[in-house]
């Protein structure tokens, strides 16, 4: 095991045991490694040809647990579709925390590693579909430079699992900054005891704000914190025009990264009451409302808080409410100047916001497609545009025109800007679907590799990425996702 180059250093079982259940993954009969993050297992550390070695694959299908791991499942509940309820990893297993040669910490969990105390009546286990989609959906958001969870691999464990039908099963080695959720600090506030939440905001501060250690109100600089990462976080998301799918607060992270893609997806035509889940009915999680979750999310965590922000319940209130209060501005200023930037402006003016919505509504109207607009728009392709040759695009056009030729910057310049802030590709939901539906149906994991390649470089804008910009027709594009629970 030490040739692999694991080191890890299990903090989180400091704190009191009611906030995880020691819990071994279940074996697998006959594990298969699929996908290798190489690059990723580079950055920590481990020794990428020790890993893949058969022996050792085992570690990744929860067959071994690793020297040094702690092997746990984490307590949490959360709101889902607006309704609270108690919850906890019911297929997941952190298999520990593992320190980066850097000294940057993460944890390693298997998804789909069996039952845990709450899998409530669940089977523990994860098909191989909804694995790899979260591989490549992960991976191409680090790729796009947005806060996330990664993926180090995934391996068919040689057994079947039953959904609608009879599916391969699988397990995914996920890696992120931690595990700790808006709905962690919901537990401790309900179903712990007193002291609970102050431990786990404690230990919070020191895993991912020590700077707040020293302030006088620690716990209310961490909301600020947390309000602050989610504004830049879900603007970063609407900038791409990523669909989360299901923005329950067990789903939101301290840290600000994104996590637990199940039913997400990118938008194609711009419409912001793009719904992907199947199971969002109603839309709530529609790309248009993802703002305002947001924030409904923020509150229910600094819910959780109030009693440490201050012993006078109504002043604490108070400074909750004007934290919570600041995300929209937070949003908003990150959103704006993503925006410019996708339009080549550099320095955001009051009335620039009035040219995007100008544009937002075209493409509405046209139903233009998201990427391939601002691609164009980047690129000078306009005959590529729907709207282009029509009066209101036109006059929009001249409008833009003229917004740049006022700034100090060169029009060069300006493309420059654009190049890097509108990707070439995204991953398209008829793309995904059909790279898993190759590996899950006839084991051929060619498609996959080849999507894989040219979504690692979203910004390159190179010629082996423009079949992977065009659209099928809209009667063959997928319209919904799936969680895989």
């Amino acid at each position: 095991m030490a040739k692999i180059g694991f080191h890890f250093d299990n903090s989180y079982t400091s704190l009191p045991e009611r906030f995880y259940s020691k819990t071994n993954p279940t074996p697998v009969s006959s594990p298969v490694l699929q996908l290798f993050n190489e690059g990723l297992a580079e950055q920590l550390g481990l020794k990428v040809d020790e890993l893949k070695q058969e022996t050792n694959i085992g570690i990744l299908a929860g067959n071994t647990i690793p020297n040094g791991g702690m092997s746990i499942a984490q307590a949490y509940a959360g709101h889902q579709f607006g309704h609270f309820t108690m919850l906890g990893d019911g297929r997941a297993i952190l298999l520990g925390e593992h320190v980066s040669p850097n000294g940057d910490k993460f944890d390693l969990q298997l998804k789909g590693a069996g039952i845990t105390p709450y899998s409530r009546g669940g089977d523990g286990r994860a098909t191989l579909g909804p694995m790899l989609r979260e591989y490549i959906i992960s991976e191409s958001m680090h790729a796009l430079g947005i806060p996330t969870s990664r993926s180090l691999a995934v391996v068919t464990t040689g057994e079947q699992v039953m959904r609608e039908t009879v599916l391969p099963g699988a397990i995914l080695t996920r890696v992120a900054s931690s595990h700790i959720r808006f709905g962690t600090f919901q537990y401790a506030a309900t179903f712990g005891e007193e002291g609970d939440v102050q431990k786990l905001a404690d230990y919070t501060i020191k895993r991912h704000y020590p700077d707040l250690e020293k302030m006088d109100n620690p716990y209310l600089a961490l909301l600020h914190e947390v309000v602050k990462r989610q504004g830049n976080l879900i603007a970063k998301w609407q900038l791409v025009g990523f669909i989360h799918g299901v923005m329950n607060t067990d789903n939101m992270t301290v840290s600000g990264e994104t996590i637990d893609y199940g039913p997400c997806a990118f938008m194609d035509e711009y419409d912001p009451a793009t719904v992907f889940s199947s199971i969002d009915r109603q839309g709530r999680y529609a790309y248009g409302n993802q703002p305002n979750i947001g924030g409904w999310n923020l509150a229910r965590f600094a819910e959780s808080l109030i009693p440490l922000i201050d012993e006078d319940n109504d002043r604490a209130v108070e400074l909750a409410q004007e934290a919570i209060s600041k995300f929209p501005e937070h949003f908003h200023n990150h959103w704006l100047k993503g925006m410019c930037a996708k339009l080549g402006i550099y320095n955001p003016e009051e009335s620039d916001e009035e040219l995007i919505k100008e544009l937002l509504e075209l493409m509405s109207q046209f139903e233009a497609d998201f990427t391939n607009t601002f691609r164009a728009l980047t690129f000078e392709d306009r005959k590529s545009l729907v709207m282009f040759g029509t009066e209101p695009f036109q006059l929009w056009e001249n409008k833009w025109q003229e917004r740049l030729k006022r700034q100090k910057e060169s029009m060069s310049q300006s493309v420059d800007l654009m190049k890097d802030n509108n990707p070439a590709i995204i991953p398209r939901n008829h793309r995904v679907e059909e790279a898993i539906n190759a590996a899950v149906m006839d084991d051929d994991y060619s498609k996959l590799f080849q999507l894989l390649n040219v979504l690692f470089k979203p910004y390159a804008h190179s010629s082996d990425q423009l079949e992977y910009a065009s659209l099928p027709p809209k009667s063959e594009r997928p319209q919904q996702t799936f969680c895989g629970t």
